[in-house]
């Protein structure tokens, strides 16, 4: 039976070509679902993988020779490409240098992403590593401030519904069921975030995703590993951020729209097509702001083992 995806439920097709084959054993290798076997100094395919062919991909892209081609799980042939050169790959010292240049920007000059710039982004995300191919994560745009500042509205809309979640009422029921961090949490963080979202866009001020002139959200569907939509979207944010664009992730809406009848009208309306464990929204545009000086952050812990 092969891995299920909301794309695909079958495995994928692996056709050999014995006469390109020389035996390298490479494919072999790579193949960790145990697909591929060594017979007679040919590669063949074996009757002991553990999901059926998932179309990762790895052996068409090892083989020196094209002798192996993968088709179906949204891959083919076509997809393959060569890599780019050694010296065209950023060195850590630059790839260190665009990661610490990179800050959350949530003032933008009044001026659009354009289409080639958000052509670009994607194509950077798409590249990002998966749970299990084929991907799926759904990417949903929202070009120009004002199609950002209307679904920042309806949202805030859509919070004064559920205003009840930060009555004290709600707060002193709900605390033994999920314990003392959640309450701190609901006390100290989403109590004044629904008056942020909601009290200040009745006054004008989009404090949801700031009037950017772009926003994507990143999320899954009932199957996605919950990694993928936030490595997607980190990729999409370096991404930006190598091309003169500042960036900022949302992590206060995702969680809002995905359990209720509520949740579920409120997705249908903005086309998004499934509930997610994980999702992640981010906001793009030309920053206003230029930062000098950057910002060391730290980790929890470091433990390393013996």
């Amino acid at each position: 039976m092969a891995i299920p995806t909301s794309r695909t439920k079958v495995s994928a097709d692996i056709k050999i070509n014995p006469e390109l084959c020389n035996g390298c054993g490479l494919c072999v290798i790579v193949c960790k679902d145990f697909s591929l076997i060594m017979e007679n100094n040919k590669v063949i395919k074996s009757n002991t993988s553990f999901f059926g062919c998932i179309g990762c991909g790895q052996c068409m892209a090892i083989c020196p020779n094209g002798a192996i081609e993968i088709h179906g799980r949204e891959l083919s042939p076509d997809d393959i490409f060569e890599l780019p050169e050694k010296d065209s790959i950023a060195s850590y010292e630059q790839l260190l240098a665009l990661f610490q240049h990179r800050r959350s920007v949530r003032d933008f000059k009044d001026k659009d992403v354009e289409p080639d710039l958000i052509e670009k982004i994607l194509t950077a995300a798409r590249t990002a590593p998966m749970g299990l191919p084929p991907s799926d994560v759904n990417v949903l745009i929202f070009k120009g401030k004002e199609k950002t500042r209307a679904f920042a509205k309806d949202f805030s809309d859509y919070l004064k519904s559920m205003r009840f979640m930060t009555s004290k009422f709600f707060l002193t029921l709900m605390r033994p069921f999920w314990g003392k961090e959640n309450d701190e949490v609901f006390k100290g963080f989403i109590n004044p975030l629904f008056s942020a979202y909601t009290d200040e866009m009745d006054k004008g001020n989009n404090f949801i995703n700031y009037d950017a002139p772009l926003a994507i959200y990143f999320y899954g569907s009932p199957y996605t590993d919950p990694a993928d939509p936030i490595i997607a979207a980190t990729y999409a944010m370096i991404a930006a951020e190598a091309l003169g664009l500042g960036t900022c992730m949302l992590g206060a809406v995702h969680p809002f729209i995905q359990s209720g009848r509520k949740a579920e009208k409120f997705r249908k309306k903005h086309n998004i097509k499934y509930k997610s464990k994980e999702g992640l929204f981010v906001i793009f545009g030309y920053p206003r702001i230029k930062y000098q000086k950057g910002i060391n952050r730290t980790f929890a812990s470091i433990t390393m083992t013996n």
